[in-house]
């Protein structure tokens, strides 16, 4: 064949396959570490596979099983298997949880039996919810590449790099894939249930402790095991049972998430400026853009905004979650002091979920979180359990960031009698109890 022959596309993927195959004087493990991936010979190894795949790869969008395979091998490193004794202890715990919540809420109870999960299920379980945050700032990277590398190359290899440009978005959502695979496999080596990060990640309200994470958790803490364990029940239980009785509240929360990252743009200018002046020998101010969100541009006005109701509901749910463990948990002498290590661990989070900000431009963690479980406990002193539960019925009725700036003035309207969902609200929430089978587990418990 021809030079004149050559099929551009064509020549562009047989120099990708010669790169990937080790036939280049390219250094593979620079890749590997201008992405931010550990460069060690097994990372690389596994990285120039998944590019490989990701060649292959036919779809518009970012192929997942990336991410998963990566948080996978990761969650499985060190894993420790549960021994009969503890999983009775902890079935245990969840079941003695149930009975206390019974008697300081008026939410539904969990239609689903409670999990144990080792550190690999965890993250297999959640990663769809990941993925779906995730995506559409995936997109916008990998489209972002694509048109800075086709912009930047050279006169000769334009026609090559526009004929390329679904394998280059391929790659570059694959190179994203495997960021968020480390991020998840390295989370699931530090919660210890599903509902601690906050956003609801298990599907159907499911409640699930990691054994092997929620020892760790109690190690060092000079508190009885059990009464950890108990503790951490309560909690999971009581994030759980909110989601399941307030219907509308996960797709809430995800949907929220979900705008916020479609609205993320990446700064081009500074991907360009690396582009232009990128060193393969030293990949160092790349890796260090990706990794800090420095290629994230600042928050717009309609993000802010979006971002503020974010936080105001996930300072709601957790304020919540604290008031009713607190109260659930009157029996443990210890209940004080694995409530503060929570707090702790809480406000300063963990690496991976510093990773996750940078990648997906969010912080998971609530600021106002204490003024809300100061709002929560006024509205239980005031009015009572039942009526504080029945303000997550229905979206209209929730608490606002104003009534967290000013209980009273919530509690003052609670004591005047709370508006009914109009018919057509009424509707609405018939038809998500409907959805969810409702049934006796969604009548609320007596007190």
């Amino acid at each position: 064949m021809s030079d004149e022959d050559k099929n551009p596309e064509d020549e562009f993927t047989e120099m990708l396959r010669q790169f990937l195959s080790g036939n280049s004087d390219l250094d593979p493990s620079k890749l590997a570490s201008a992405a931010g991936l550990p460069s060690d010979p097994a990372a690389v190894a596994q990285l120039m596979q998944q590019l490989q795949k990701a060649m292959q790869h036919t779809g518009d969008g970012v192929d997942w099983k990336v991410a998963l395979e990566a948080a996978q091998e990761i969650a499985a490193k060190d894993a420790v298997v549960i021994s009969p004794a503890s999983r009775s202890a902890l079935e245990q715990a969840l079941h003695v949880a149930e009975l206390w919540l019974d008697e300081v809420t008026y939410v539904a109870e969990l239609a689903a039996t409670p999990r144990l999960l080792s550190r690999k299920e965890w993250a297999t379980a959640t990663m769809p919810v990941w993925t779906q945050l995730a995506e559409p700032v995936a997109l916008s990277i990998a489209d972002a590449l694509t048109r800075v590398l086709k912009e930047q190359a050279p006169e000769e290899l334009s026609g090559m790099m526009a004929s390329a440009s679904q394998l280059m978005r391929n790659i570059g959502g694959a190179l994203f894939a495997m960021q968020l695979g480390q991020v998840v496999g390295q989370l699931s080596t530090e919660v210890v249930s599903g509902g601690d990060v906050g956003i609801p990640l298990l599907s159907e309200q499911q409640a699930a402790l990691v054994p092997q994470n929620l020892d760790a958790f109690g190690e060092g803490l000079d508190i009885p095991v059990d009464q950890v364990q108990l503790y951490l029940s309560v909690r999971e239980i009581a994030h759980a049972r909110l989601f399941r009785h307030a219907k509308w509240l996960r797709l809430h929360m995800i949907s929220s998430i979900t705008e916020f990252a479609r609205g993320i743009s990446i700064d081009t200018d500074r991907l360009e400026e690396l582009a232009s002046g990128f060193d393969p020998s030293n990949p160092e101010e790349l890796r260090q853009a990706m990794v800090s969100g420095a290629l994230i541009p600042p928050k717009s006005d309609s993000q802010l905004q979006a971002l503020a109701r974010l936080e105001t509901t996930l300072a709601l749910v957790e304020g919540w979650v604290d008031v009713v463990t607190a109260a659930a948990t009157v029996r443990l002498p210890k209940r004080d002091a694995v409530a503060e290590t929570v707090r702790r661990r809480r406000a300063t989070g963990g690496p991976a979920e510093s990773a996750f900000s940078t990648l997906v431009g969010l912080e998971l963690r609530p600021r106002r979180l204490r003024e809300a479980a100061a709002m929560w406990q006024a509205v239980t002193d005031a009015v009572g359990a039942e009526m504080r539960d029945s303000l997550w019925s229905h979206p209209d009725l929730v608490p606002t960031s104003d009534d967290i700036d000013d209980p009273a003035a919530l509690v003052a309207r609670l004591l005047a009698g709370v508006p009914e969902p109009d018919e057509m609200d009424q509707a609405i929430e018939d038809f998500f109890r409907e959805e969810e089978g409702g049934g006796a587990g969604d009548e609320p418990n007596p007190v």
